[in-house]
């Protein structure tokens, strides 16, 4: 363990800095979250990209959310084969575990992961494509969808297509877990799909009645 080394000096004066105010104004906040435990009335499922930020916009407080992020905010199908699942180890941990009423797929512009599977179905990202990529080997979960939008010409347009089918494929895939599918017909969980345009500031959801994403 010899190449892990202490924390960089700015993000250690960024902490110190929060102690003394953030924290220290807000103290006994903090230790009645640590004392009563974690409550979320929402999971968000979201991009790693750290230019998506869901509790700024959702001016969200410690405690209100359960997240979780991965490339490209998607949800692989249910599959209890006995391997390392994260994404559905946190949704089950968030259904079962915390009863979460909200389950909400977060998709958003300009994102990295989306471009790759575009690259990739084009034949553009040779590296991509070789089993030892974990990168190509997570988008192929969002690769049939790019016959959806193969004839859209502009690259931006395409793009943003693709982004909100991700969301889509995720919200398709939460459905194939019993204990997701069971609590929705119930009535206790509810699912929702969102898309951000980060340049913007935009915010759209999915229609179901009209099957499209409209400005929230």
């Amino acid at each position: 363990m010899n190449q892990v080394k202490p924390l960089p000096g700015y993000l250690v004066q960024r902490y110190h800095g929060w102690k003394a105010t953030g924290y220290a104004e807000n103290k006994a906040w903090y230790r009645r979250l640590a004392s009563d435990g974690q409550h979320p009335r929402a999971m968000v499922i979201s991009c790693c990209d750290s230019r998506v930020h869901v509790t700024s916009i959702f001016g969200a407080d410690q405690g209100e959310f359960f997240i979780h992020r991965n490339i490209a905010n998607l949800v692989p199908p249910y599959q209890p084969d006995g391997d390392h699942h994260g994404t559905s180890a946190a949704v089950e941990y968030a259904v079962n575990m915390l009863n979460v009423a909200h389950l909400i797929v977060l998709g958003h512009s300009s994102c990295g992961g989306i471009q790759g599977c575009i690259d990739m179905c084009k034949g553009h990202a040779p590296e991509l494509e070789g089993p030892n990529s974990f990168v190509g080997r997570w988008m192929d979960i969002l690769k049939p969808k790019f016959d959806l939008v193969a004839a859209e010409n502009d690259p931006i347009t395409q793009a943003q297509q693709l982004e909100k089918h991700a969301v889509l494929t995720s919200l398709e895939n939460l459905l194939t877990f019993p204990f997701v599918k069971s609590r929705v017909g119930d009535g206790l969980l509810t699912l929702h799909g969102l898309w951000t345009d980060i340049g913007e500031g935009g915010l759209e959801y999915f229609n179901p009645e009209k099957q499209v994403f409209q400005p929230v």
